[in-house]
């Protein structure tokens, strides 16, 4: 099969490309500079704002891996809009699209850029999954993050202490992925994340499991954790974080749905904090 797998040298679409090496597929890696990739996999180089860039890369393959990257909202909303263009003039038979946990719906039900390219694709007709994580867990790896972890024991993260999420790895979303790619007759919602959701206590008390020490959970404001961010993402690309964080915070919870969930469709079931810890060696 011809798998094309968006973003395949970055935090979400890497882990993708290892876990089909590792099941004996042959997946290409569409990034930006294919002479700059240093992946294991062949490599096409893509403009995911050029739809005419995008009707090459996507022409003649089976499956197609879909994440809109950070950036700002303009940026994501002209590359869902040419993803769309391309897939309409291609019809690929399996598109699998991942929302990265951003919300479909902004403040006052303004569509987001994930919900532009989601109701394009669905439009098409080809087949399609959504892949619905809530948050990485790798957000926990961010230098502002463990900073506080290795220097004060405390786990800080914008998010209230009663906020439920269910937080996923990219190693278990990529395993969704990957089974979803080679099996198009699955479509609809698959929720990927821990059931039933976790607290700052429990992502602290993973921790403290993998580091042999007490860790406490701290909430931090969202704009805090913008400021800090921003030496890593620019402003640009950490304007739309805080944005989420703020949406967040008028919400109940971040609990996916038992009925739509890896864990039910697939039979897939997430790491635990303290596993994940240990199988990235944080």
């Amino acid at each position: 099969m011809t798998l094309i797998i968006h973003g395949a040298s970055g935090a979400q679409g890497a882990p993708v490309v290892a876990t089909l090496l590792a099941r004996g597929e042959s997946p290409i890696a569409a990034v930006r500079d294919e002479s700059s990739y240093s992946g294991t996999a062949s490599a096409v180089s893509v403009d995911s704002s050029s739809v005419e860039s995008l009707v090459t890369a996507y022409t003649g393959a089976d499956a197609i891996f879909i994440h809109l990257p950070i950036g700002s909202g303009e940026q994501q909303l002209t590359q869902a809009r040419a993803i769309v263009e391309a897939v309409q003039q291609v019809q690929p038979a399996r598109v699998v699209v991942s929302t990265s946990g951003y919300p479909v719906d902004g403040p006052d039900g303004v569509q987001m850029p994930i919900g532009v390219l989601l109701e394009g694709l669905r439009a098409s007709g080809v087949s399609l999954a959504v892949v619905t994580p809530k948050l990485f867990l790798e957000n926990l790896l961010l230098p502002p993050v463990t900073s506080g972890v290795h220097d004060d024991a405390i786990l800080r993260y914008p998010l209230r202490a009663d906020y439920a999420v269910s937080w996923a790895s990219h190693l278990d979303v990529a395993e969704v992925i990957a089974t979803l790619l080679l099996d198009p007759t699955i479509t609809g919602t698959v929720g990927v994340g821990a059931l039933p959701g976790l607290l700052g206590s429990d992502l602290a008390a993973g921790f403290s499991t993998h580091l042999g020490t007490s860790v406490a959970f701290e909430a931090q404001t969202p704009d805090a954790f913008g400021a800090s961010i921003i030496p890593l993402f620019g402003e640009a690309g950490a304007t739309p974080v805080v944005d989420s964080y703020r949406w967040r915070a008028t919400q109940a919870d971040e609990v996916i749905d038992a009925d739509t969930s890896a864990q039910q469709r697939l039979g897939l079931t997430p790491r635990s904090v303290a596993q994940w810890l240990s199988d990235v060696s944080a």
